[in-house]
């Protein structure tokens, strides 16, 4: 996997920070997760599922570590579940085209927001991260039918977290809907 994409030199990248679920890389870091997926780039399978993987672990972190911060309130708690789902689906197509599966190092990347709204706020911008990385990989024309699978499966679960969150926001996070 290429580390930069389209010449971009670490120095130039000296810190960032990723919406979503508020992480940090210097220059010294590989971008990690959805983090390293450029708008407009093609990907092979391998990188697809290794950026996939990796966002899920990002996600699934963060949400225990807004949980162990601030209590186990909900949603955190159905939708941290649900990304060790989204892991477990993606595990068996690493298996299946003999591609080795990434080490999880999504906690030590992972920076608390200061406080549960803010968490709120982080997850709507992770989901809309999220969903865009998926649709960007389902863009591929050769991408095989149990990759596509998961990924349609996948985008349409960060979906559904999208509009909890967007709740959260509103604050009403148990709520049927929105509030006007």
């Amino acid at each position: 996997m290429k580390k930069w994409r389209n010449g971009i030199v670490g120095g130039a990248l000296a810190v960032l920070l990723f919406s979503g679920t508020g992480v940090m890389a210097s220059e010294d870091e590989e971008l990690y997760g959805a983090a390293a997926v450029s708008e407009g780039e093609t990907y092979i399978i391998e990188e697809m599922l290794v950026y996939a993987i990796q966002d899920e672990y990002m996600a699934e972190a963060a949400y225990l570590a807004i949980m162990d911060a601030y209590g186990t309130v909900k949603p955190f708690t159905s939708i941290a579940k649900a990304e060790g789902t989204h892991i477990s689906l993606l595990l068996p197509l690493f298996d299946t085209y003999g591609f080795e599966v990434p080490e999880n190092e999504a906690e030590a990347r992972i920076e608390l927001p200061a406080s549960l709204a803010e968490s709120f706020e982080k997850g709507v911008a992770g989901e809309i991260e999220n969903i865009s990385v998926y649709g960007q990989f389902l863009e591929a024309e050769d991408l095989p039918e149990d990759v596509r699978s998961v990924f349609e499966r996948l985008m349409a679960a960060s979906e559904k977290h999208l509009a909890t969150f967007e709740r959260g926001v509103d604050g009403n996070p148990d709520g049927a809907g929105r509030k006007k």
